[in-house]
């Protein structure tokens, strides 16, 4: 695994549509639900050296559907239910914010992930960002890592806006799901860890 006090890799993955079922503005424990192979997915990259950082916009705080108490009762319990079937998770950083706040932690914005990789000693530029809003995959490329789209949650929808871009909007991949992607960063990673 390397040198104690290196710097590893981070999957950077989206809660709602990538790692659990789309619920909109979910607000209710009863209603995480993981989607199919996400369990075996973690496990590989963990496997493979990654650090597991959940990074989500929560911005149904701020329009004031649920606190954010309610919102880390939700993530205490996801976290509970990942870490039980052998996946959990090193982390987990949200925004609260609204769309046009502006602020620096809402993605595709880094303000997050640099937090995650002070705290955690990751390394940016060996890292990965997976979900299914176009904001997902920009985050990885903005971070100088690289970003990948998941075609699960949202992402069927999301796809129609790559494809109108003309190029614009460009994952470094498309997956199926969260199992796909993680298959495609293992083959990909030039790293050993």
């Amino acid at each position: 695994m390397g040198r104690k006090n290196s710097k590893r890799p981070a999957a950077f993955i989206d809660r709602d549509g990538t790692l659990i079922r789309e619920r909109n503005y979910l607000s209710k424990i009863k209603d995480i639900k993981l989607i199919g192979g996400v369990v075996k997915a973690l496990k590989l990259l963990r496997a493979a050296g990654f650090r597991i950082v959940m990074i989500t916009n929560q911005s149904g705080i701020g329009r004031g559907y649920f606190t954010e108490k309610k919102l880390k009762s939700i993530h205490l319990a996801l976290k509970k239910m990942l870490k039980k079937k052998g996946a959990a998770l090193d982390a987990i950083y949200y925004c609260p914010h609204l769309p046009d706040h502006g602020c620096e932690c809402r993605k595709p914005r880094t303000g997050l992930v640099k937090k995650a990789a002070k705290k955690l000693n990751i390394d940016l530029s060996a890292s990965y960002s997976i979900g299914d809003h176009t904001g997902d995959f920009l985050l990885g490329q903005n971070m100088g890592g690289k970003g990948i789209f998941v075609l699960t949650g949202h992402g069927k929808r999301e796809f129609k806006k790559i494809k109108a871009s003309g190029g614009k909007l460009k994952p470094d991949f498309v997956a199926k799901n969260l199992p796909a992607a993680s298959k495609w960063i293992l083959r990909v990673s030039q790293k050993a860890f």
